[in-house]
C-alpha cells in the first residue's frame, strides 16, 4: 500500500499526463479539422448587435414582429411564445446596459449616460412586449396571467405615462381594480 503522500503524487500525476492527453489531442483535432477550412484570423471582431443574433435590438424586435403576424393569424400560442423571448432578451439587455452605466459611472460620464440611454430604450421595448403578452393572455381567456404584466409594466413606466394609464385600464376592464384612473389627460379626451 503506498503512503497518502505517494498516492497524492501519483493522483496529481495521472490527472496531469491526462490532461496534457486531452490538450494534445484536442490541439490536434482541431488542426486537423481547420485543415479544410480557411485560416483563421486572430484579430477578428465581429460585432454582437448583429441582425441574426437574438441578443440585440433587432433580435428583440424581430421576435416581436413575428408575434404580431402570430396574432394577425390567430395563433396565440405562438405570439406568447414569441412575446415571452422579446421580453426576455429586452429586460437581459436593458440590465446588461444598467450594468455598464454603473461600472462606468464616475470614470467616463459619457459612457455612462449612453449606457443608461440604451437601458432606457430596450426596458421601453420590454414594457411594450410585455403589455402586448397581456393582451394576448386577455385574448386567451386567461386575464390572470395578464395582472402581474400589467402591474409590472405600471410600476416600470409610472402610471402617468401612456403605456401606465393603457395597463391600468386593462386591469380596470378585467376586474382587478374597481376605480377607474382620472388624469388631466385622459379627462380632456
Amino acid at each position: 500500500m503506498l503512503p497518502l503522500f505517494s498516492k497524492n503524487k501519483l493522483k496529481h500525476s495521472i490527472s496531469l499526463v491526462l490532461s496534457l492527453g486531452i490538450l494534445s489531442f484536442t490541439s490536434t483535432t482541431l488542426a486537423q479539422s481547420n485543415t479544410n477550412q480557411e485560416p483563421l484570423e486572430e484579430n477578428t471582431v465581429t460585432p454582437v448587435n448583429q441582425t441574426e443574433t437574438l441578443l440585440s435590438l433587432q433580435g428583440g424586435e424581430k421576435l416581436m414582429k413575428e408575434a404580431e403576424v402570430a396574432i394577425n393569424a390567430g395563433n396565440y400560442d405562438l405570439a406568447a411564445t414569441k412575446l415571452q423571448q422579446s421580453r426576455r432578451i429586452f429586460n437581459q439587455l436593458s440590465n446588461f446596459y444598467l450594468q455598464l452605466a454603473e461600472s462606468f459611472s464616475g470614470i467616463d460620464n459619457r459612457l455612462a449616460e449612453g449606457q443608461r440611454a440604451g437601458a432606457l430604450k430596450t426596458a421601453a421595448l420590454r414594457d411594450e412586449s410585455t403589455y402586448q403578452l397581456a393582451l394576448v393572455h386577455r385574448a386567451q381567456n386567461k386575464p390572470e396571467l395578464s395582472v402581474p404584466l400589467l402591474i409590472q409594466i405600471i410600476r416600470s413606466q409610472n402610471p402617468t405615462s401612456e403605456l401606465g394609464r393603457k395597463s391600468y385600464q386593462q386591469l380596470y376592464e378585467i376586474g382587478f381594480v374597481e376605480t377607474p384612473f382620472q388624469t388631466s389627460t385622459n379627462e380632456k379626451k
